[in-house]
């Protein structure tokens, strides 16, 4: 079952971090999410909200989060789900399976493209 797919990803980069892909509503099969009541506050983006992904009765908590409302620099985002790659059998970004962003906080999605060190690593945490 394929969750979602798209070809209007908004890619977000943040520094020591690889990229986030907020996927539209639109491309996602949404009868699969349900809201979750816990909430984060990223600096740069505002307050995140997270969903519940249930697939084949296996339910994935705060496996996606999104930003209702974010700040104006980033209101491109609005409304987008992103998701953590890593709970998932296969994500996948122009055919290539992602590997997760180390740590488990972060969402970042890791394909060859990309070079790090990236934050979520141990001796990171203050990067």
């Amino acid at each position: 079952m394929t969750l979602a797919d798209t070809r209007a990803a908004w890619r977000t980069l943040e520094t020591s971090h690889p990229p986030t892909y907020y996927i539209p509503q639109a491309d996602i099969a949404m009868e699969h999410l349900s809201p979750n009541s816990r909430r984060s506050l990223c600096e740069w983006k505002g307050q995140a909200r997270y969903w519940d992904v249930e697939i084949a009765g296996e339910r994935i908590e705060a496996a996606g989060w999104s930003y209702p409302d974010p700040t104006p620099s980033f209101a491109g985002i609005a409304g987008r789900v992103a998701f953590y790659p890593e709970p998932f059998d296969e994500v996948l970004v122009d055919g290539e399976q992602v590997v997760p962003q180390p740590g488990g906080f972060y969402g970042g999605w890791i394909t060859s493209k990309e070079a790090g060190p990236f934050k979520g690593i141990p001796g990171s945490r203050f990067w």
